[in-house]
């Protein structure tokens, strides 16, 4: 088994367990920062040596190092930055050498005691270039440029404790628990596998292939973190991984989650992981193809090579004293039944597989998986997390001038829905029944029970702004349909019986019809019936309604 990166464990838990009680006593005297969800996935991998040989967020000087080097200034290697930012103004709450506590964003509990060491404000345009290549929309760039402060502040830890978890507690697995495990095993060989994906039967061959190359065991840690957005969540996963280990040989393989905030930078990525994973006790680690890479921007051109990872791990391999083993492709052959590896096929010879793309069009149709694919148990629970577009919800967005119809309309709707066969929930949100604030959660939600909601606020003519705010919260669940009712201002404000327009209105005047919208409708010329229609003949071209 590997030495930990830097020689040491950095566990921080164990470490000041002796002096826990005198950090307590002083944490009422103590300003503190309310961690983010990133910072706290950081502060539980600084904390449990998963992130040695850090001890607390960068300083300046290893900032600039990891940055330009991809070295610490102690001259160790690490390739991404760990930086605890906040907005200028809170930084100008502190001072270099006071301590500050750090708190749990969901209960406020103390976590830790920073000790402040830095204060400064990095170039986010070096950082974005030089980390993860400068392309905007890359999702790291784009968070450290619309979410991130502006300022970070470094400084050793002291901890009090690990953020608390609810679920999967036994797979939660520290540093030091997995080599103590590993050790007690006698596995002196562990090949570990990332992965932030449901795994299938090809996951499972080429892991077994790994280990058996290296005479080793495997270690499945999957990241449970932040991941790309858009992922399957962490919860329909680790049911995926409760499954899939049960298929390795007994003795093999063994399940443990790591809560990691993954960037997707790509080859600086692969590097990050090889060394946490050796943190953990793995003597090899699997490096695939495009890891860690986001895929490909808006104009089709990828963010990385698909073997930059493989590349610069090699590169680092000697000072990462762990080994790199390459993620082999591999298919499957329907002639005998079983998967090899792609460079080994014969040319001519029968082969099959499945796509991501296709496997997602397959849940959404309810078509049919094939088990030379995924394991059946698996594919009940992809199955269960995403139904078919006859059971998922969906969002339809009515927005138009005030007296345009929109509540008519919606009101139709609701009504032409709850006469179709089936389970769906049809709601209505109509400005009065939830607060403005609180609408995009509840559409969220409403959406993923596979619920149909039907938003449509006749008083108001929304912002593009607003529109997109709850567009952005709906589609982590659902689909979002934007419906835009197109009579314009000077016929709707013709019969103004309810008097939307007896005064001057600024949402009106700057009101934009939006042209991306999906169904677009002109009650005045083409009346209710026409309007129900366009929408019942696109939700049953899009798959949720089948007659």
């Amino acid at each position: 088994m590997p030495s930990p990166h830097g020689g040491v464990l950095q566990d921080l838990i164990k470490r000041d367990a002796s002096i826990k009680e005198d950090l307590l006593k002083e944490v009422p005297q103590l300003q503190s920062i309310v961690l983010t969800g990133r910072q706290l996935c950081d502060l539980e991998l600084i904390l449990n040596g998963g992130f040695s040989p850090l001890t607390g967020f960068l300083t300046e000087k290893d900032y600039r190092s990891v940055v330009d080097d991809l070295r610490l200034a102690s001259g160790d290697v690490w390739s991404i930055p760990i930086t605890l930012d906040v907005s200028k103004t809170e930084a100008s709450k502190f001072r270099v050498g006071e301590r500050v506590v750090l708190r749990d964003l969901r209960n406020d509990n103390a976590l830790s005691i920073l000790t402040i060491e830095d204060i400064y404000e990095p170039d986010k345009n070096v950082e974005a270039k030089k980390v993860f290549r400068g392309d905007p929309e890359h999702p790291a760039v784009k968070y450290l440029f619309d979410v991130a402060g502006d300022v970070y502040i470094g400084g050793s830890l002291q901890a009090l404790q690990l953020p608390t978890h609810y679920d999967y507690t036994a797979l939660r697995k520290t540093p030091a628990q997995l080599r103590s495990e590993f050790e007690s095993r006698n596995w002196d060989r562990v090949v570990a596998f990332q992965t932030r994906n449901p795994m299938h039967r090809a996951h499972r061959e080429l892991t077994v292939r790994a280990a058996r190359s290296n005479l080793a065991n495997v270690l499945i840690h999957p990241v449970v973190g932040l991941t790309k957005p858009g992922d399957i969540d962490h919860h329909t996963r680790v049911k995926v991984y409760q499954e899939i280990i049960k298929k390795y040989p007994n003795g093999m393989a063994q399940l443990s989650l790591l809560p990691l905030a993954m960037r997707m930078a790509g080859d600086r990525e692969a590097v990050w992981h090889a060394i946490i994973r050796k943190n953990y006790g793995a003597s090899h680690f699997i490096v695939g193809r495009d890891h860690a890479g986001p895929g490909k921007n808006s104009a089709g051109v990828d963010f990385y090579g698909p073997y930059d990872a493989q590349e610069l791990v090699e590169k680092y391999k000697d000072e990462l004293d762990i080994q790199v083993v390459p993620f082999r492709m591999v298919t499957y052959l329907p002639d005998e039944d079983r998967y090899a590896p792609i460079d080994t096929v014969k040319e001519g010879t029968r082969t099959l597989n499945i796509s991501g793309t296709e496997l997602r069009k397959r849940l959404r149709d309810g078509t049919h998986i094939p088990e030379w694919f995924s394991y059946p148990e698996v594919v009940k629970i992809l199955r269960e997390s995403n139904p078919p577009r006859p059971k998922q919800g969906f969002t339809l967005y009515l927005t138009g001038l005030p007296n345009s119809g929109v509540d008519a309309l919606a009101s139709a709707l609701v009504a032409t829905f709850n006469q179709f066969e089936g389970a769906r929930h049809i709601t209505l949100l109509d400005g009065k029944n939830v607060n403005e604030s609180a609408l995009p959660f509840v559409a969220h939600e409403l959406t993923r029970s596979g619920a149909g909601v039907i938003i449509a606020d006749p008083t108001k003519a929304p912002s593009a702004a607003e529109i997109d705010s709850i567009r952005k919260e709906v589609t982590k669940a659902g689909s979002f349909i934007v419906i835009s009712l197109t009579t314009p201002l000077n016929q709707v404000s013709q019969h103004d019986r309810k008097g939307y327009y007896s005064t001057s209105r600024k949402d009106v005047d700057n009101y934009v019809f939006p042209e991306d919208a999906e169904i677009k409708i002109d009650l005045a010329k083409e009346g209710a019936i026409v309007g129900i229609q366009k929408v019942v003949l696109y939700l049953e071209e899009q798959g949720f309604f089948q007659f």
